[in-house]
């Protein structure tokens, strides 16, 4: 192929999005993706996938707190995770056609095949019709991430599972150790916790998700035994293999736990160790990723780089407005110059953890004075009726100007929540934004009026 003015590695959130968006401004551009299926890991083996099993754990939880003498939710015995995974070939099937749809409309080639460097302009893709070499002024890596396995764990061993496998287990295992306490070992400890897994979380820190505001990371934690997860934080795992009970895991303090089955969570590696990127003039770190400057360029300029492949945050959201925003750059379309200061983070454990601004432990060690107003989901009627006891919603204000710096929910539809405190916050909102609106009833959306109350009460006002 001739004339190409980008080649995109990847059809995951990042590639697809950067793509399009040059190709909507007129660009010719070609698409290499070395999986059968398209859309990445957010379609075969992350985001869709792990969030189809959680809407059915919620549901089981949910009904569990309403259970009544003629009301009883249960998983039969020898159940399959893909019996509760439902809809879930259509789910994919519909996803995969819209990446499709979407890259075709805008005229872009789809190229199967694995793509490696062999120089900073070209890359050749070895595909089911045989080697292909490409050349491209501009091109974007975007080819996504896999989980990290730390040497000496026995991942032959077929009850000790990665967080891509965990997934496409035979039958619910009556018990399972996770190790790592982030994002996706919490989560799965609490989808696979309500499905009546005995589930053991292991954190070699004192507290789950260290990014997240501490109280509602402490909300979060106290929340895991009513969902029938037991955490225990300070502990580190240095064996795992088959022993008495299963398969154990061995600790720094010298305990073991033993269980049906192993979730290791440490952690995702950057697939960039097939891509040749030495031919390119690039070095990815320990972990597979590429150091990126503010225009998501790489140590090589036309060469740029987004998604899981550049680090945190590693969501699907921000992914697709980094290769925007890259494009917009490489092309000097003057559309998209910046990502937005303003990122929501969603983390979808049950309830939910959602944020976005600054936490409470940030504006201590910058030294703001702010006033924070809490409200909480016990106290809302439609949290009751949701069964919500564990909800709260906390924002932060300076105390000078009143203005909302920081917002963070732990709760059922905390995700969804969010969304009001970012925009809010793009608007330059204060605390009075909040005492003025009005919300619906019974709204999960009017605690944002209470905490607002509750952070004015503070301020003697």
């Amino acid at each position: 192929m001739s004339g190409l003015d980008l080649l995109v590695v990847g059809t995951g959130p990042a590639g697809e999005k950067g793509a399009v968006q040059a190709a909507y401004f007129g660009k010719k551009v070609a698409i290499v993706e070395r999986h059968p299926v398209l859309g990445g890991a957010r379609i075969t083996s992350c985001a869709l996938p792990s969030k189809n099993l959680r809407e059915t754990a919620v549901a089981l939880a949910g009904l569990r707190r309403r259970e009544a003498p003629s009301v009883r939710a249960e998983v039969r015995p020898g159940a399959t995770l893909a019996d509760l995974m439902c809809r879930q070939e259509p789910l994919v099937a519909g996803e995969v056609a819209r990446v499709r749809a979407n890259l075709t409309r805008h005229g872009i080639e789809i190229i199967p095949g694995d793509a490696r460097f062999e120089d900073p302009h070209t890359l050749r893709v070895d595909g089911p019709g045989g080697v292909r070499r490409l050349r491209a002024p501009v091109i974007l890596l975007a080819p996504g991430s896999s989980p990290y396995r730390p040497e000496g764990i026995p991942f032959d061993d077929p009850d000790i599972h990665d967080s891509d496998e965990i997934l496409a287990v035979e039958r619910i295992p009556a018990s399972l150790t996770i190790i790592g306490g982030g994002v996706i070992g919490s989560e799965f400890a609490t989808m696979l916790g309500p499905l009546g897994v005995r589930v053991t979380l292991l954190e070699r820190g004192d507290r789950l998700l260290p990014f997240a505001d501490a109280e509602l990371s402490r909300v979060l934690a106290d929340s895991l035994p009513r969902v029938g997860v037991t955490a225990r934080f300070g502990v580190r795992a240095v064996e795992v293999g088959r022993g008495d009970g299963g398969v154990v895991t061995r600790l720094d303090d010298g305990g073991s736990v033993a269980s049906e089955q192993v979730l290791v969570c440490a952690g995702r590696v950057g697939n960039t160790a097939d891509l040749a990127l030495d031919a390119a003039g690039l070095t990815a770190d320990a972990r597979g990723r590429l150091a990126v400057n503010a225009h998501y360029q790489t140590a090589v300029p036309h060469i740029y780089a987004a998604g899981d492949v550049i680090g945190f945050p590693a969501l699907a959201s921000t992914s697709m407005e980094q290769a925007r925003v890259a494009m917009c750059h490489a092309f000097d379309l003057k559309y998209k110059t910046r990502l937005s200061p303003i990122l929501p983070l969603g983390i979808y454990t049950i309830p939910e953890l959602a944020m976005v601004g600054k936490t409470e432990e940030a504006t201590a060690a910058e030294a703001l004075d702010v006033v924070v107003g809490r409200a909480r989901f016990q106290d809302n009627a439609r949290g009751q009726i949701a069964g919500g006891s564990d909800g709260m919603i906390k924002l932060l204000f300076t105390r000078a100007d009143r203005r909302l710096i920081g917002a963070h929910i732990v709760g059922e539809r905390a995700t969804e929540l969010i969304h009001i405190a970012s925009t809010a916050m793009a608007l330059g909102a204060t605390l009075e934004t909040f005492i003025d609106a009005v919300y619906n009833f019974p709204t999960l959306s009017e605690l944002y009026k209470y905490a607002a109350y509750d952070a004015l009460g503070k301020l003697g006002s």
